[in-house]
């Protein structure tokens, strides 16, 4: 062989070495890379520079919507010199990642001539996009979702590539195996092994939800090519845990919402799940209910099950596996580990073995309450681990009830004492139950940022106490009217968010009284038929039922040709036999919050949390956020309700937005001290990405705002030094 021929052949080899390596220094996929550990290589910016970060661009899509509280949640991703992210109204755009200017923009709605004029029909939540290239670098795709329809899209010209799928998507709600008439729609991005695009979903929480299976396509053609049932079918394991045959006919959800991490060497892709629907009453679903909260370690080529850890059992508290795992490789007991870490929304770290799911540190199934409604049977134990230590606080008892003032600490404790209940696992009941942390958490979809070179891991923690009542399903509200069958249909789709007096609960659950001042018939059903933000659409529920719920909620007078809803309609599911087959509800989700809004415990109630993975141990948790009104009066920083993920970087530098006083901040990543802060247009309820173009670094954050009463916005904000 010849000794040119020779070198070329090295070259080549290392070069492909370094295509399929980690890429620790750019943003190529959600979370970063594929190990999902948000960490930068990155040090241009460092501890003693990070005080001179200015803006170097910001980039608006037009899209913000204050009146509808639009949002964006994206972590984009930057390719080759490209940001690609997802605006208010999921429009996909590519910029130039030195200067924000645009390159090309591709809007859903064109796609969609049933859309054309519902300006609300994509304010919906996308999270991240997906990027695939053949090993040529000539075919360039970016993936993504708009409510239930995954999009292909060329990477250079932003058009749909029409070869794929049914001419350029992937329709969510198909390939399940059963009809879906529930919503099915797309969040948190999928990710890419070879050839194969892996993704998730999300569905409803309700006893109708569509199944949550985890599905293959190829890339290029959109075939389907593996499907993993989340509820066994028969024949396959974990059928056996079901005592009622049937649960693969009739329930769903057990889905990912939250986003994946892959072992590209092993080819194991490692899944976390949320709860079988309905989320808070499983009498219609005996027994631990796999593959339902688990983290999932799948065959990434044929979806083959490798193992799986169930980390909630028969969940009835919305304890859904919040955020991708993290994949790292640590040192235990004298033994290198290739281990997976998964955050919980009750403030626990799980660690396995990568390989066979052995936790890397004791868990212990432990007794809980079995005190339980009718007909419910509670799974006597649950999974404790005894290291890592727990990132967020694990008892709300009236010690904890805040102490602002007398007067609001008085006005609070009447309020704790009517909820009974304060242990972690505690069956719901008409008593009341208090969700500790809260049914957001604790950890949430923002996830875990984990360093590289020392294994901590950073996580942004809510500490806000939410109350779990159940009610009796009202069952007697049918008198032939428009407005009683609507009634009735309020029951059954709305009162669990909204409430039995439509009242809601904050920012978040919005009171539906006098809501026929804001919107008319056909905006409300526009709402109710394609969903808004994280409210899901309600398409399948037929015409003459929108008509009837649509005059209960808005109270529309009833008129002689208003149509009548009859019980022997066989189109009223809501009058079917099956209607009340969950016989309890949840009255509402509840913040525990006083009369000016704030949490009702004691601070802190929200913290950035540091948590060696090698050694199990909490180093440090510090308030993040901040009510200025508050610290005027001489009260400590006490940390806001948090929404997005860090950044951790080699530089010595945590970057987190999350926080409802619309800032970005930088932190000592081994102190947790607070070296520097910006203020944002808007609240960045996202995640940061980080990237470096011809040696400088720079720092993207998605400013949409919109929840828990911050107004929207619809900016990218990037920062760099001068």
């Amino acid at each position: 062989m010849k000794r040119p021929y020779l070198l070329f052949l090295i070259v080549c080899i290392i070069l492909s070495c370094k295509k399929h390596a980690t890429d620790q220094s750019g943003w190529r996929t959600y979370a970063g890379s594929k190990d999902g550990n948000r960490y930068s290589s990155n040090d241009q910016i460092t501890l003693k520079n990070v005080n001179q970060l200015k803006v170097a661009w910001t980039y608006s899509s037009g899209d913000k919507d204050s009146a509808n509280r639009s949002q964006n949640q994206c972590n984009p991703i930057i390719v080759d010199g490209i940001l690609y992210g997802t605006s208010p109204k999921l429009k996909l755009f590519a910029l130039d990642a030195v200067t924000g200017v645009q390159k090309w923009l591709f809007d859903p709605a064109t796609q969609d001539t049933s859309k054309k004029n519902d300006p609300m029909a994509y304010y919906k939540v996308c999270r991240g996009v997906v990027y695939w290239e053949d090993e040529n670098g000539g075919n360039k795709r970016i993936f993504y979702s708009a409510g239930s329809k995954t999009f292909a899209i060329d990477a250079d010209s932003g058009e749909p590539i029409k070869s794929f799928g049914k001419g350029g998507y992937l329709d969510l709600t198909e390939d399940l195996g059963r009809k879906v008439n529930s919503f099915v729609s797309g969040t948190t991005p999928g990710i890419i092994y070879k050839n194969l695009l892996i993704i998730g979903d999300r569905v409803s929480e309700s006893e109708d939800a569509a199944p949550g299976h985890i599905r293959a396509y190829d890339v290029l053609t959109g075939k389907m090519k593996w499907i993993f049932h989340t509820i066994p079918h028969p024949g396959e394991k974990g059928y056996e845990t079901w005592p009622d045959g049937s649960a693969w006919k009739r329930l769903g959800a057990a889905n990912n919402w939250s986003g994946m991490a892959l072992d590209e060497k092993r080819g194991i892709v490692y899944i976390p799940t949320g709860s079988v629907g309905g989320d808070f009453y499983g009498a219609n679903r005996k027994g631990p209910d796999l593959y339902a909260n688990c983290l999932l370690a799948l065959d990434a080529a044929t979806g083959k099950y490798i193992w799986h850890y169930q980390v909630v059992h028969h969940d009835m508290w919305d304890r859904d596996l919040p955020a991708n795992p993290n994949l790292v490789t640590l040192q235990h007991n004298g033994k290198t580990i290739d281990a997976v870490a998964q955050i919980t929304k009750h403030g626990f770290i799980f660690v396995f073995d990568r390989t066979n799911g052995k936790p890397v540190f004791p868990v212990e199934e432990k007794p809980v309450p079995t005190n339980a409604l009718p007909g419910e049977q509670p799974w006597p134990t649950q999974p404790i681990p005894a290291l890592p230590q727990p990132f967020a606080r694990q008892h709300f008892g009236p010690e904890d009830v805040t102490d602002l003032s007398p007067e609001t600490h008085k006005d609070m404790m009447e309020k704790y004492k009517k909820v009974k209940y304060n242990a972690m696992f505690t069956p719901p009941s008409k008593d009341g139950v208090w969700i500790f942390p809260g049914f957001d958490g604790g950890g949430e979809w923002g996830g875990a940022a984990v360093d590289s070179e020392t294994k901590i891991m950073y996580i942004s923690n809510t500490e806000l106490p939410w109350a779990q009542v159940m009610i009796d399903v009202p069952k007697n509200t049918y008198d032939n009217s428009l407005k009683g069958t609507g009634h009735a249909l309020y029951n059954k789709y709305c009162i669990s968010c909204h409430g039995p007096e439509l009242k809601g609960n904050g920012a978040a659950y919005p009171s539906l009284v006098n809501i026929n001042k804001k919107y008319n018939e056909q905006q409300a059903g526009q709402i109710i038929e394609n969903g808004r933000n994280m409210m899901p659409s309600f398409k399948q529920i037929p015409a003459n039922e929108k008509k009837a719920l649509l005059s209960f909620i808005l109270n529309l007078p009833e008129t002689t040709s208003s149509p009548k809803v009859h019980a022997k309609e066989p189109v009223s599911s809501a009058q079917s036999n099956d209607a009340y087959k969950i016989p309890y509800t949840m009255n509402g989700y509840n913040r525990f919050l006083d009369k000016d809004g704030y949490p009702g415990i004691k601070p802190p109630w929200g913290t950035l949390d540091a948590v060696d993975l090698t050694t199990g141990k909490l180093l440090w948790k510090v308030p993040l956020g901040e009510y200025p009104e508050l610290t005027k009066k001489g009260i400590p920083i006490t940390g806001t309700e948090l929404y997005g993920g860090p950044l951790v970087t080699k530089g010595g530098l945590v970057f987190i937005a999350a926080t409802k006083d619309e800032k970005m901040r930088a932190f000592d990543k081994h102190t947790g001290k607070q070296v520097w802060e910006a203020k944002l247009p808007a609240a960045g309820y996202a995640t940061p990405a980080a990237y470096a173009i011809d040696g400088k670094q720079y720092i993207v954050i998605a400013c949409g705002g919109g929840k828990t009463g911050n107004k929207s916005g619809d900016s990218y904000v990037c920062f760099s030094l001068p």
